[in-house]
C-alpha cells in the first residue's frame, strides 16, 4: 500500500505547547490553510480546562467555526482527557475524538494526575458514549521508548496498553515517542513485539525530532508495515513534561521524505508550507522543519 494517512496534530499538540497565544481567528485560518494544502485528518483542539492549557481555552469556538464548514469533508479530531471534556466535544459536533495514557506512571502521574489505572477507568464511560453516538475513538500512548522520569520503558507495557485501548473499542493506536530520544533499533524492538499481537493497520506512529531521528525512526515503521503517521507542521510545540524535548515530526519533512521515497500523501508541500509560514508569523520563534527553511529561502 502507497498510500500514507498523515494526522496533522499541529493546532493541537503543537500549539497547546506554544508559548504565544494564538487568537481564534488566527487558529481557523491556519487549519483552512492546512486543508487546502489536501490534510484529511486534523485533530483540532482539546477540550481542557482553560488555567491548565490556556492555548486550548477556545477549544469551543474553534470547533464552532470550523466543524460546520467542513463536515464530511475532513476527518476533525480532539482530545478529551475526561467526561466532561467529551460531552463538550459531542456538544461540538465531533465524529471522532482521542484519549490518552502512558507506559509511564510518574509521566501519567504529572501529565494527568492520575495513574494508568485511573486513566483506563476514566476512559469507560468515554467509550461506552462513544460506541452509543457512533463515534470513532483513538487511543495515544506516551512514553513509549524512553520517559523523562523513569527512563527506557519496557515494549511489553506498550503491547499490554495497546491490547486493553483496542479491546475498548479504539480504532488505532497512536505510538507516542514523547521526547525524541530513540534510535532505529528501538523503534524496531518495540514494533517487532508488538505486530507479533497486532495488525499493523491499527498502530501509528508519533515521533518527536529532539534528535533529529524522527524521519529515520518514521521510515523503520515504514519499513515494518506502518502505513499512518501524526506530524505537525513547522514542527510546532514540544513537550511541557520533557524539558529540551523538540516538537513532533514536522508534517513538512514527512511529506517530503515520503513524497521523494515514492509513497503518496495526497497533500501540496507548496501549500503545506504556506500554512507553515502563516502560522510561524503568529509566533515569537521560528520554525524548526529543515524542509519549511528550505523551501522558504527558495521563494525567496
Amino acid at each position: 500500500m502507497n498510500f500514507i494517512r498523515i494526522t496533522e496534530v499541529g493546532p493541537r499538540d503543537g500549539l497547546q505547547n506554544e508559548k504565544t497565544i494564538i487568537t481564534t481567528k488566527d487558529k481557523v485560518e491556519f487549519v483552512n490553510l492546512l486543508i487546502e494544502s489536501g490534510l484529511q485528518n486534523i485533530e483540532l483542539t482539546s477540550f481542557v480546562r482553560k488555567d491548565k492549557i490556556p492555548q486550548m481555552g477556545d477549544a469551543m469556538e474553534v470547533s464552532q467555526a470550523l466543524l460546520p464548514q467542513w463536515e464530511n469533508k475532513i476527518q476533525f479530531s480532539c482530545l478529551t482527557p475526561n467526561l466532561k471534556g467529551f460531552e463538550n466535544a459531542m456538544e461540538a459536533g465531533y465524529k471522532e475524538v482521542a484519549v490518552f495514557t502512558a507506559t509511564s506512571e510518574t509521566f501519567s502521574k504529572k501529565n494527568t494526575n492520575q495513574t494508568v489505572t485511573e486513566n483506563f477507568k476514566n476512559f469507560e464511560p468515554i467509550f461506552d458514549l462513544a460506541k452509543k453516538n457512533n463515534m470513532k475513538v483513538r487511543g495515544y500512548i506516551s512514553t513509549v521508548v524512553a520517559c523523562p522520569y523513569e527512563g527506557k520503558q519496557q515494549p511489553e507495557k506498550t503491547l499490554d496498553l495497546t491490547k486493553r485501548l483496542l479491546d475498548m473499542g479504539a480504532y488505532e493506536i497512536s505510538l507516542g515517542e514523547t521526547i525524541g530520544v530513540a534510535v532505529p533499533s528501538e523503534i524496531e524492538t518495540l514494533l517487532s513485539i508488538l505486530l507479533k499481537e497486532i495488525p499493523k493497520e491499527l498502530l501509528a506512529g508519533h515521533f518527536h525530532d529532539t534528535y533529529g531521528l524522527a524521519i529515520a525512526n518514521t521510515k523503520q515503521a515504514l519499513e515494518m508495515g506502518l502505513r499512518s503517521f501524526d506530524s505537525s507542521a513547522g514542527g510546532l510545540g514540544g513537550c511541557p513534561y520533557a524539558k529540551g524535548a523538540a516538537g513532533n515530526l514536522a508534517t513538512d519533512d514527512l511529506v517530503y521524505f515520503l513524497e521523494r521515497e515514492g509513497y503518496q500523501t495526497g497533500v501540496d508541500l507548496k501549500k503545506l508550507i504556506q500554512a507553515s509560514g502563516f502560522i510561524q508569523s503568529k509566533l515569537a520563534r521560528s520554525l524548526s522543519s529543515r524542509t519549511f527553511i528550505a523551501k522558504s529561502k527558495e521563494s525567496e
